[in-house]
């Protein structure tokens, strides 16, 4: 029979991928989510044919919910979070509660015979020059709540035996559960939708990796646990260590008709300026191998597909 694996946040922006990778590769798979953002938008209903999947509506801070879905699991993929610096801020209670307490009951309830994947964010890192490489020895030193929130989260976990952290760069693609807050996301959708952006802080520096990159890399951490366990890995892609102007002008290649316009105003709540190395990954034989440009023509077509948004014009 097929390892069954448990993905918490199941429905979300990654999840929805993950889950689907993780079928194609013959695992049963239990997606569990509270719906948090709800709206048909964000449904797998395309997979609910498939015999090896399931799905439970539960929150993560619910004990006896998530004792129960563990207990089935032989591999849990910890995604459910509050995710980004400014929906932390708006509920620092509830960040708090879903991505630390929640990762600590985790670590409880889970077994060590369980194979935990947790992905971190490489906003950890903080802000740095921007020169030289984040390893995964660079000390986190994470700025607003959600940061301090995932850092401890990955530290709870990897105490635990038989976890494997990812620190991940900003992701990018297409997903059923679409975020517009993720830079490239946001850029490309500005670019098709405005035609124009009001860029800030254009030299600070991101690393970047496709969402599909982040579900291959999640599956071959379960096919070479062996040699990954106990350890931290940042997860991006090597070609796109780039500034926030660089990012704006590789769009600006796909819509020539983009209009940059920078401004002094502005500002990142996470600080984030740095590069990332993701050395430690390719030599545990894994490399993100999407580019930029793939993504981008992605999200144009995806944003071709939209209709008309709530509280906006036709134009």
């Amino acid at each position: 029979m097929a390892d069954h694996v448990l993905v918490t946040g199941g429905l979300g922006y990654i999840g929805s991928i993950v889950c689907e990778q993780l079928l194609d590769a013959g695992y049963q798979v239990t997606a569990y989510d509270n719906l948090l953002y709800g709206g048909p938008q964000q449904g797998l209903y395309h997979l609910c044919a498939d015999p090896a999947f399931d799905f439970i509506r539960a929150d993560v801070r619910d004990e006896s919910s998530l004792r129960s879905a563990v207990r089935s699991a032989d591999i849990i993929i910890h995604l459910a979070a509050i995710v980004g610096a400014p929906a932390c801020q708006r509920d620092p209670i509830l960040a708090t509660s879903v991505n630390l307490d929640a990762s600590r009951l985790l670590a409880r309830l889970s077994s060590r015979q369980q194979l935990l994947i947790y992905p971190n964010t490489n906003s950890g890192y903080g802000s740095t020059s921007g020169d030289t490489p984040c390893t995964e020895d660079s000390p986190m030193r994470p700025i607003s709540l959600y940061g301090q929130t995932k850092v401890e989260a990955e530290h709870v976990l990897l105490e635990r035996a038989n976890t494997i952290a990812f620190r991940l760069a900003t992701v990018f693609g297409v997903s059923p559960r679409l975020r517009l807050d993720l830079l490239v996301n946001h850029f490309v959708y500005a670019a098709v939708k405005d035609g124009y952006l009001v860029l800030f802080e254009k030299d600070f520096k991101r690393n970047f990796v496709h969402i599909r990159d982040v579900g291959d890399c999640f599956l071959h951490a379960i096919q070479h646990a062996d040699r990954m366990v106990g350890r931290a890995f940042n997860l991006g892609l090597d070609a796109a260590n780039i500034s926030k102007e660089e990012l704006a002008l590789k769009v600006q290649q796909h819509v020539p008709n983009f209009y940059i316009h920078y401004a002094p105003i502005g500002q990142d709540p996470d600080k984030r300026n740095y590069i990332v190395s993701n050395e430690r990954l390719r030599q545990a034989g894994f490399e993100a191998r999407r580019s930029l440009d793939d993504g981008i023509r992605e999200l144009i077509k995806g944003y071709r597909m939209q209709g008309l948004q709530p509280y906006r014009n036709a134009a």
